[in-house]
């Protein structure tokens, strides 16, 4: 297999991702990658996610500028880059960016950054980011030195915040190892520190520029816009002590741990008025994998009108399994009367769903901190409406849109039989290890959620790769050459073995929150698990996150325990008990093929086991995986590779 056709399978696109450098200077390295830094470590342990001096457009887009003039100076004791980046705005606007990156063996990496624009530019944002982690920070005391030069100790949120933790930000300092501190300071501009979590980033990130100031704004023709990062790394251990902590070598470790064990959720598929008729076909003609819920999309803003409830009832007549219905409420009318309408609408088409979940469609908009709420009903209100126009079924509140919106506009829940949310990867950015990396915060989502409502039935979905709505501007993004980029509404990776490592360790992650319903894609669309032209797989063919998902509903109602993997980052698994025996499921996050210890785990060498990878896609694309003898010694995983073991 050639590596254009490889990298075709894996992410649906035969453009690869620019090759990340590795600098080292000491005890202390970094990954230069399109002039951002990433995964600094210090010992081998990361200390910062990232650095980078972003440009973001009046939608919170993010401007990709090309490198230019790059000169990369490693040397023995320490390193030195240089580039320079344009970013070509609307209407002819340019704005240039000189960078600067030194780091040496004494813990110090310093980076700069001066944008200047001839013409004038619009931007919500022209400045740093850093990123910390959240494995192994996430709770932990830090020290924070304020603009004004207070200090404060405190400790970085474990809950999930839903507003900035820390404001007015000049430096913060943690600990990255006993004995080991890493302060960052930043300089040119007032920072302030926000939790990405809230939008599935597995970062906390501090940015300039606080968000109550206005946005859009302008650079000034002429202006420079000069700001540096600096990160010292103060290492108090013995000198005499041989105390690096090497990344983890040979297979990937999996061990059964104890835990509660909890039900996997009941998998369901979005269905739109817009693509009623394509699912309808597949789902007539036996190509559904088997889910056992479907969620019903319905918008009037977007043009839905009572029409659609009769293919909604067709739909719900044959499927076996549950059916809701989400409505995005327009409010533009007297909401009850709005709400009576629908209700009369599905009464006349004979539409009965299990569940209604509402939401305002004011509140698909995100109101990011210093803006004014639009105006809304009080959901008290909307939710006893929603009661009286509903009676026969599960009433349901929350967001049609994320987690963060859930978290700024908690809604009252005593009126509710459950609550829903949904996520999406590639609000910030939309690199593969990005995207991946974004499975690290649900844990931290789930258990926020479940701190505000308690045991309360608790839903996500859709929650899929390619963004269906942009709260965060007017639009998401058009995606025609089928590039990686933040908010698009179309995404080749859906399309290739990415999208369903993605939605396995989605649900591996999530599992521990004890869900009564997980939404991962439609049938149809772009959001879907048929293909379309120009894919790795045929046209109508079933793309590798159709089996994902098969194998997610196949195993809905087991009880699940995670399995502990000594490298969490690159592989992870679950152990789920059914009534005939027992499945583990496990998937590769990475790119690179991954060697895995399964001696631990008590499983017979003839066990039937399956393979999702790049080698068996294409003959499952028209039919089942089959299955094969798991053997002895250790086992491979393919690149984004999915395994499913069963006895």
């Amino acid at each position: 297999m050639t590596d254009d056709a490889l990298a075709f399978r894996l992410t649906g696109t035969v453009r690869t991702e620019p090759a990340s450098r590795v600098l080292a200077a000491g005890g202390l390295s970094a990954e230069l990658s399109g002039g951002a830094l990433r995964n600094i470590r210090f010992d081998g342990v990361e200390v910062l996610r990232a650095v980078s001096f972003l440009v973001r457009d009046r939608d919170w887009g993010t401007y990709d500028p090309e490198i230019e003039d790059l000169v990369v100076d490693q040397r023995a004791d320490g390193f030195t880059v240089i580039y320079s980046a344009t970013c070509h705005g609307p209407e002819g606007t340019q704005l240039v960016l000189q960078a600067r990156i030194e780091g040496d063996d004494h813990g110090r990496l310093g980076f700069s950054g001066t944008a200047r624009s001839e013409t004038g530019f619009e931007t919500n944002r022209c400045g740093f980011c850093v990123l910390h982690p959240i494995v192994g920070v996430a709770g932990t005391p830090v020290r924070v030195e304020h603009v004004d030069g207070t200090l404060e100790a405190t400790v970085l949120p474990d809950l999930i915040e839903p507003w900035q933790p820390f404001k007015e930000m000049r430096a913060i300092t943690h600990q990255a190892l006993p004995g080991v501190s890493v302060e960052c300071r930043m300089e040119g501009d007032t920072f302030e520190m926000e939790d990405q979590r809230n939008w599935s980033d597995a970062s906390y990130k501090t940015y300039v520029r606080p968000l109550a100031l206005p946005w859009p704004y302008r650079v000034e023709a002429g202006v420079d816009v000069a700001q540096q990062v600096t990160l010292q790394v103060v290492d108090e251990r013995s000198r005499h002590a041989d105390s690096r902590s090497a990344q983890p070598e040979g297979p990937v470790k999996l061990r059964l741990q104890e835990g509660l064990a909890q039900p996997l959720p009941p998998i369901g598929l979005v269905v739109t008025p817009e693509e009623a008729a394509a699912t309808q076909a597949l789902l007539d003609a036996g190509l559904g994998p088997q889910a056992q819920a479907l969620l019903f999309h319905f918008d009037p803003l977007a043009g839905h009108d009572g029409s659609a409830f009769d293919a909604f009832a067709t739909f719900a007549r044959k499927h076996p399994g549950s059916s809701t219905l989400e409505i995005a409420l327009p409010c533009r009318e007297p909401f009850g009367d709005e709400l009576r309408a629908m209700a009369a609408a599905m009464n006349k088409a004979g539409f009965t769903p299990d569940a209604v979940m509402v939401s305002p469609a004011v509140d698909r908009q995100s109101t990011p901190p210093g803006s004014a709420w639009p105006d809304c009903p009080p959901l008290d209100d909307i939710y006893a409406a929603a009661r009286a126009a509903f009676p026969s079924q599960a009433l349901g509140g929350g967001m049609l849109s994320y987690f963060t919106e859930l978290n700024r506009k908690r809604v009252p829940a005593a009126a509710l039989d459950f609550i829903s949310h949904c996520t999406n990867p590639i609000v910030h950015a939309a690199d593969d290890r990005s995207v991946m990396q974004t499975l690290e915060a649900l844990p931290f989502i789930t258990r926020s959620v479940r701190a505000i409502y308690s045991d309360r039935r608790y839903r996500i979905g859709p929650s899929t790769i390619p963004m269906r709505q942009n709260p965060y501007g007017s639009r998401t993004m058009d995606n025609p050459d089928g590039s990686r980029i933040p908010m698009a509404n179309r995404d080749p990776r859906q399309n290739g073995l990415f999208a369903a490592a993605y939605a396995i360790g989605y649900a591996i992650s999530v599992a521990p929150a004890g869900l009564d319903q997980l939404t991962l894609s439609a049938l149809t669309g772009p959001f879907g698990l048929i293909a379309g032209a120009n894919e790795p797989i045929p046209e109508g063919g079933r793309r590798p996150l159709f089996h994902a998902v098969a194998m997610l509903a196949d195993l809905a109602g087991a009880k699940a325990t995670i399995i502990s993997s000594n490298r969490p980052d690159a592989v992870l698994a679950m152990c789920a008990q059914r009534k005939d025996g027992r499945t583990i499921l496990a998937v590769n996050l990475t790119p690179l093929p991954q060697a895995l210890d399964l001696s631990a785990l008590g499983i017979a060498p003839d066990a039937s086991a399956y393979r999702l990878d790049a080698e068996t896609m294409i003959d499952a694309a028209v039919g089942a995986l089959k299955a094969e003898r798991l053997g002895t010694g250790d086992v491979r995983l393919g690149a984004y590779g999915v395994l499913r073991i069963d006895g």
